[in-house]
């Protein structure tokens, strides 16, 4: 049997470049070279100011280089996002001592090189992880101005599209700027021009829309139309072009620790790991809730006395809110907060129905309430109002971070698969506060609660602490 290649197919690999470098990677790089030499140079300082030695001055900044090139901390699928960038420069800050032997056995006989190597990683690696938080930061502004982006072609059907562009645009600063849409479904193109994105076409376009519209990366959506060779003539268009091909998975809000390829006869298989309950795997985050909270209970004891005397002479009633919620696996408990409503708030419910903002899910939320204080106002605006559930975080009914406390008539209208909240405790703060809180649509709100139990871990837990002050400040969604 004769096989016929054409001289175009011949000629793919020759005329495949190695990727368009996108455009804030040569720079970024760049600084992050001169930041990691800099930074083992005052390194090596703090070591002699220490014990007095030079050799580590000499030895310690290509040391540290050469550590941080052998794991990849320059690798361009590691910057920018993700936690992976600083877990290679820790991975880099523990090889140094090994490195720092081979150094001491090769040139020095120094005994105590080895000794001072090892000391010396901790002020590098601190300084190493600065530089990239830092630089990272300014890259998600520029993201967040829409400059130095990807410009990014999103393939596939209508639907899958406008999940994806909602996250994009929810996430703040994303590399991946969405520049245009490829259907697979052309008749549902006017969902998508909804969106303020042009459609161009079908797979058979990408080609020049590639070329006319400088797209960095494509984006590819799982549909029934495309079977692996329609999905292999996409990723061969791609390289092609230069540009980075990316298939979204079926199932979506799934952590990359959760994930792992499992090669079976040559077969990449994806493996999703089960999310973990365990109470051993909860301890570090009871420890931390409990013990964060009492000492935020100690700090601010006496501002919350000063609000509480502020609710009870702004009007009538009891300083505190007490109203029953529901925590893990179904159990009730009384939450606290500082009462920002009139004593007969539930009573006017009914009269301002009409008014609810999430008429599309299971929360009441109605802007300009007329039921609430002038102080319970700014207390709202500010989260104040919520300080005293650190008093239920120290008894252990919640969390510090987790999904937002349900009503037990809102936990009876849940479908089953909603009732996956309920496996962990309810946070003071959580995902659906730092994404926007009221602001967010009922399904939104349910999917992030969702993700954040599948996906739970203690850096997501501090990270989400992290961006609490932030989302306060704004006061999105806080009313």
């Amino acid at each position: 049997m004769t096989i016929e290649v054409t001289h175009e197919q011949l000629d793919v690999e020759q005329r495949t470049p190695r990727g368009r470098r996108r455009p804030w990677e040569k720079k970024y790089r760049i600084v992050l070279l001169v930041a990691d030499g800099l930074a083992a140079v005052v390194a090596a300082l703090v070591i002699h100011a220490v014990y007095g030695r030079w050799a580590v001055a000499l030895v310690l900044p290509p040391v540290w280089l050469a550590a941080m090139v052998a794991h990849r901390s320059y690798d361009r699928r590691a910057l920018g996002l993700g936690t992976e960038e600083y877990r290679r420069v820790l991975r880099g800050a523990v090889a140094l001592p090994a490195l720092a032997a081979v150094a001491h056995w090769t040139f020095t006989h120094d005994p105590g090189l080895f000794h001072d190597m090892t000391m010396a990683a901790v002020p590098a690696a601190a300084l190493a992880l600065l530089v990239r938080y830092t630089l990272r930061r300014r890259l998600h502004r520029r993201w967040a101005r829409e400059r130095g982006g990807s410009a990014t072609l999103l393939v596939g059907p209508s639907r899958g599209v406008v999940e994806l562009v909602a996250v994009l645009r929810r996430g703040g600063a994303q590399e991946l700027q969405a520049a245009g849409v490829c259907l697979s479904d052309p008749q549902n193109a006017a969902e998508i021009r909804r969106l303020g994105l042009p459609v161009l076409g079908g797979v058979d376009t990408m080609d020049d829309v590639i070329r006319a519209l400088g797209i960095g990366t494509v984006v590819v959506l799982p549909a029934p139309e495309y079977d692996a060779s329609v999905l292999r003539r996409i990723s061969w268009t791609a390289a092609v072009q230069g540009v980075d091909f990316l298939l979204a998975p079926v199932l979506a809000d799934v952590s990359d620790a959760r994930l792992t390829v499992r090669p079976t006869n040559g077969v990449p298989l994806m493996r999703i790991q089960a999310p973990n309950f365990s109470r051993v795997s909860r301890l570090p985050k009871e420890l931390l809730d409990r013990s964060l909270a009492a000492l935020l209970l100690c700090l601010l004891a006496l501002p919350m006395l000063a609000i509480a005397l502020i609710v009870r002479l702004d009007s009538s009633g009891p300083a505190l809110f007490r109203q029953q919620r529901v925590g893990r696996f179904g159990d009730h408990f009384t939450m606290f907060k500082f009462r920002t409503m009139r004593p007969d708030s539930e009573a006017l419910r009914a009269e301002l129905e009409h008014l609810n903002e999430n008429s599309d899910g299971l929360l009441f939320k109605v802007k300009e309430d007329p039921r609430i204080t002038r102080v319970g106002s700014f207390l709202r605006r500010t989260s104040l109002d919520e300080l005293p559930q650190l008093l239920n975080v120290i008894g252990g009914h919640m969390s510090l971070v987790g999904p937002r406390p349900s009503l037990p008539e809102e936990v009876e209208e849940y479908p089953s698969e909603v009732k996956r909240r309920l496996l962990v405790k309810p946070g003071l703060t959580g995902l659906w506060q730092v994404s926007g809180r009221s602001d967010l649509p009922w399904e939104e709100a349910v999917r992030l609660d969702l993700g954040y139990v599948d996906n739970w871990s203690m850096g997501l837990d501090l990270s989400i602490l992290a961006r609490t002050g932030s989302a306060v400040v704004r006061g999105t969604g806080a009313y």
